[in-house]
């Protein structure tokens, strides 16, 4: 057979064992419905694109972080980092597709980033984006889609927040930060300071900067903004160097703040009382928070938040994310913006886009520890246990009978014995267990074994005797009345 190879994950990346994929699966399932219920049509697009269309999309950040493919051809191939450049591509590639064109896509992406809690090198993405329009009542929808989204998933108390990559350009000129920056980065060996050298950086990776705040707090902000750190693991992050005033600026714009859309954007029009432009772009953030309003979504879900600036460097307008209040730990759960320039590189020809996508591993990582997600070995509601080779036909015949009435059965095929079954059926938490041996064969009858209630019951009784005697969570039914009772007894569970 050859050399024996150790069983071993690539870090970053994970296994989804039967009840975490179920959970998964449960959670994309209601995005899903939510998603169709606001009319977006599904699309497919492969994990593996053509190296230059990934590239020179996302920023610098994006493009360190994709992973590269080699073929037997030497094409240069990547996997995407996410499922927006790819349906820009299919917007160039299909002129037929209809505008405004709707989609959801929920799909694996992969990006060679740091592992971190609730962060893996591969993760799937479930978007929307809403292709052809640019009425800011299509930023409106995706927010309002993104609320409707979590309050189906019953995540506890969240709030979306949003802002603009136009006003954080006029951010840039409040603080007098310059359209390319020169900055110092140490190069080298590890850990091992080896050379300092400059380069040349936009003056946008300040948003990059900025879209970590939650993640690494002001202080390592300020740090990044001007000279740099060291992070946990002793790499060098390098500064943009910025001076102190600039940066004393961009924290006066970070401190406006107010639990009222309509107050925030009071205190920006003051702030930016002599910056150009800045009052049509404030305009364009009061008309989305004037539709969200007349929607029904208030200040306590959807929120305007100035530090909102989002990684990617293809973004254009309003932008927008999602945080769990309960876990916040976690980040953004939910994120994306407008990106009416993302086409243009393709087709040569501007087309107006804005999308969100919901992050689904991490948000099931943060349902996980707020145990507001049931994670379940199994699928099926019912258990038929065989009891002996003189029945078997019979279960057989048990089983089939109730997944053809839509009661989803597993027929145990394992070693026999009673006891091994039903601490199968426990352990894989199946709510219920048809019991038929020969007794119950002469008597024309089947016992069903509520296993919840059982274990409920059996932890009240207190003697041997009278377990025996009252055999609790089990009811016997005659075996023509198979279907209505497990119907019934899982209408309860």
């Amino acid at each position: 057979m050859g050399e024996q190879v150790t069983p071993r994950l690539y870090r970053g990346l994970r296994d989804y064992l039967p009840e975490q994929m179920g959970a998964r699966l449960k959670i994309i399932d209601t995005i899903r419905r939510v998603y169709e219920n606001y009319g977006f049509v599904p699309l497919g697009t492969p994990a593996i694109e053509y190296l230059d269309v990934l590239v020179g999309t996302g920023g610098q950040e994006a493009n360190r972080s994709i992973f590269g493919v080699r073929n037997p051809e030497d094409e240069k191939l990547g996997l995407r980092f996410d499922l927006t450049v790819p349906l820009a591509r299919v917007i160039s590639q299909y002129p037929e597709l209809p505008r405004p064109f709707r989609r959801y896509q929920v799909s694996p992406v992969w990006r060679a980033d740091k592992p971190d809690r609730g962060r893996y090198r591969e993760f799937t993405q479930f978007d929307i984006d809403s292709v052809g329009v640019e009425t800011e009542m299509a930023d409106a929808e995706i927010m309002a889609a993104m609320a409707d989204t979590l309050t189906a998933l019953n995540v506890g108390p969240f709030r979306v927040r949003f802002s603009s990559r136009m006003v954080l350009d006029m951010l840039l000129r409040f603080a007098e930060v310059p359209a390319v920056l020169r900055v110092k980065k140490v190069v080298g060996g590890g850990r091992v300071e080896k050379e300092t050298v400059e380069e040349e950086r936009p003056g946008a990776d300040v948003f990059r900067v900025l879209d970590k705040l939650d993640k690494i707090g002001m202080d390592r902000v300020r740090d990044e903004l001007t000279t740099g750190y060291k992070d946990e693991s002793g790499d060098q992050v390098p500064g943009l160097g910025l001076d102190l005033s600039q940066v004393k600026r961009i924290e006066q714009f970070l401190a406006i703040q107010s639990p009222r859309r309509g107050e925030v954007l009071e205190q920006l029009e003051r702030t930016f009382a002599g910056v150009e432009g800045a009052k049509d772009q404030i305009g364009v953030l009061r008309r989305i928070s004037d539709t969200l309003g007349s929607l029904g979504y208030g200040d306590d879900r959807i929120a305007v938040d100035l530090s909102i600036a989002r990684g990617l460097a293809y973004y254009t307008g309003p932008v927008f994310e999602a945080v769990l209040l309960d876990a916040p730990q976690f980040g953004s759960v939910f994120g994306g913006g407008r990106y009416d320039d993302l086409v243009l590189r393709f087709l040569g020809e501007r087309v107006p886009a804005t999308g969100a996508s919901i992050g689904v591993d991490r948000l099931l990582a943060a349902l996980v520890e707020l145990n507001r997600v049931t994670l379940r070995h199994a699928t099926a509601q019912v258990l038929v246990a065989v009891m002996d080779d003189t029945v078997r036909d019979e279960c057989v015949q048990m089983a089939f009978e109730l997944r053809r009435a839509g009661i989803p059965t597993e027929l145990y095929l394992g070693s026999k014995g009673i006891g091994r079954q039903i601490k199968y059926a426990d352990q894989q938490r199946v709510p219920l267990v048809v019991v038929y041996g020969g007794d119950e064969k002469a008597r024309g009858v089947v016992v069903l074994k509520e296993m919840e209630q059982g274990r409920r019951l059996a932890a009240e009784t207190t003697s041997r005797k009278e377990w025996l005697r009252t055999r609790p969570g089990q009811l016997e039914v005659p075996r023509a009345d198979l279907v209505p009772a497990t119907r019934q007894l899982l209408a309860g569970v």
